[in-house]
């Protein structure tokens, strides 16, 4: 078959069947077969890393080395939520009690929010990644996406929203408590699955690590530890998310391209290299994640080689940058989306 004959029948063939080619490639390439050893190594570091910030604790209380331990504890909480993110998307472990335990250790115990809503709210925005109304994500009520979004908001937000761009990054060191509150919120207004369980282990855990934070530092060394180490999770967890979605196309509610063409031209990717692979958790492969969001993390490179050549060869975008520049597309997008406020409070 000739080039042009080739060419002919790829624009002939349905749009769904680009991803079952695709698909096809990457499972004949063995990256959807699960990886035990790689999840046994990973859990293992994130649980280490996380145990370690109370035992730090107990050997010192200096003021110095509270605030060192609560950068740590930042840290072990963003890589733990991103293994929190693995277990959900059921990428360690597949489905079944493994990973339910898994997700009711990470989320209500470790993390000491609501894994249902979490699931609830991703899977959304999963399936309709940066589409008006349907996307989550992009639908948060004290940040502007597009200009009409910024006209409709009123009071102190709309008087707010006109410098979203210089206050998006602070906004983030509130993220940890605004998990918190809104899962609680959700788990308190839904039937979801281990609604009970996972109210009870909130409570639980979030009780008994205030009680050991003051047992040991005492209440005010004890609230300096916990608003520090709270906020730098927040950033931390922000600063990786933010760059995956926002400053991309957004598409409207009735939009019909298909699953491979809406997932691909809607993310960005940050380049890839083994520091970007452990700090973003995967999360830099964003493209392929959103593709194949039950992929193991350890193959997701592997998988950008496959997709990036297939994006070629059927002429669809591939975005993929640096990290600033990628934050700095996303700070671009908030400026512009507020502009019609700032126009409206200079007259």
């Amino acid at each position: 078959m000739t080039s042009v004959e080739t060419q002919v029948e790829r624009r002939q063939r349905p749009a769904e069947d680009d991803y079952r080619e695709l698909k096809a490639r990457i499972v004949s390439a063995g990256l959807l077969v699960r990886q035990p050893r790689y999840y046994i190594a990973k859990t293992a570091f994130t649980l280490a890393l996380y145990a370690a910030v109370p035992c730090v604790l107990l050997i010192s209380q200096s003021l110095w080395v509270v605030l060192a331990d609560a950068v740590i504890a930042a840290f072990a909480l963003g890589q733990m939520g991103l293994l929190g993110h693995d277990v959900g998307h059921r990428q360690s472990n597949g489905a079944g009690r493994l990973n339910d335990a898994m997700a009711l250790l990470i989320a209500p115990v470790l993390l000491g929010f609501a894994g249902a809503w979490w699931r609830d709210k991703h899977n959304r925005h999963h399936s309709n990644p940066n589409v008006l109304e349907r996307d989550p994500d992009i639908g948060i009520s004290v940040i502007s996406f597009t200009p009409e979004q910024a006209l409709e908001k009123t009071g102190a937000v709309r008087w707010l929203n006109r410098y979203q761009a210089f206050l998006f990054f602070p906004a983030l060191l509130l993220e940890g408590v605004h998990l918190r509150m809104e899962s609680i919120k959700y788990l308190l207004s839904n039937r979801a699955r281990f609604r009970r369980t996972e109210l009870v282990l909130i409570a639980l855990s979030t009780a008994a690590s205030v009680w050991f934070v003051v047992a040991v530092l005492g209440p005010w060394m004890a609230l300096l530890f916990v608003a520090l180490s709270q906020a730098l999770y927040g950033l931390y967890l922000g600063s990786i998310f933010a760059p995956n979605h926002k400053g991309m196309p957004i598409l409207e509610r009735d939009d019909e391209l298909d699953f491979f063409r809406r997932q691909v031209i809607t993310a960005r990717n940050v380049y890839a290299n083994p520091f970007y692979d452990f700090w973003y958790g995967g999360l830099n492969y964003q493209i392929e994640h959103h593709l194949f969001p039950n992929m193991p993390r350890n193959k997701l490179r592997e998988a950008q080689k496959i997709v990036r050549a297939f994006c070629a060869e059927r002429d669809v975008p591939y975005y993929e940058t640096g990290m600033l520049r990628s934050y700095r597309e996303v700070l671009v997008a908030l400026h512009r989306s507020s502009a019609p406020l700032r126009e409206i409070f200079e007259y």
